[in-house]
């Protein structure tokens, strides 16, 4: 079967392996905004719905005042995210 079409963040930019882009993720009982750079992106059945979600790895840059202790790679759904570096995109040759 072919592709339905491609992953877009909430601003509508597509969403491709090596972008960075920021999310909200927990810690504790605050949240903070973390940026991480995406691995790969899939889709996920949810009951009866089709969900895209995008396996990132944090880059360490993020806000609040406690250090992140690890740097796991994480799940995160893709409409929370927003593209901030766009990976490059080779020419057609």
């Amino acid at each position: 079967m072919a592709k339905r079409g491609h992953i877009h963040d909430f601003t509508g930019q597509e969403i491709r392996e090596g972008d960075t882009l920021v999310y909200a993720a927990r810690r504790g009982n605050s949240v903070r905004m973390a940026e991480a750079v995406v691995l790969r992106t899939y889709t996920e059945n949810y009951k009866g719905r089709v969900l895209p979600m995008l396996k990132v790895k944090p880059t360490g840059n993020e806000s609040g005042w406690v250090k992140r202790s690890t740097f796991r790679v994480e799940t995160v759904a893709a409409e929370h995210v927003a593209v901030t570096v766009p990976a490059e995109v080779p020419a057609s040759v």
